[in-house]
């Protein structure tokens, strides 16, 4: 899954679907075309970043 995103833009796209969460502007589960717009990924591709950020939230955000 991502093998191909360095870990300098998986830090980018998490750090960009942090500030987006705490915006409000969206649910996190309609976070994909935010992704798609910002960064110029693909569908698939933004899904597995989300995917990705959302089972690793509570690791990187124990306080919440």
């Amino acid at each position: 899954m991502l093998d191909f995103i360095t870990n300098e833009q998986r830090e980018q796209y998490y750090r960009y679907l942090d500030g987006l969460r705490n915006s409000g502007v969206t649910n996190m589960f309609g976070a994909v075309p935010y992704l798609t717009a910002a960064y110029n990924l693909k569908e698939d591709v933004a899904i597995d970043v989300l995917t990705s950020w959302m089972t690793s939230f509570n690791k990187r955000h124990p306080d919440e």
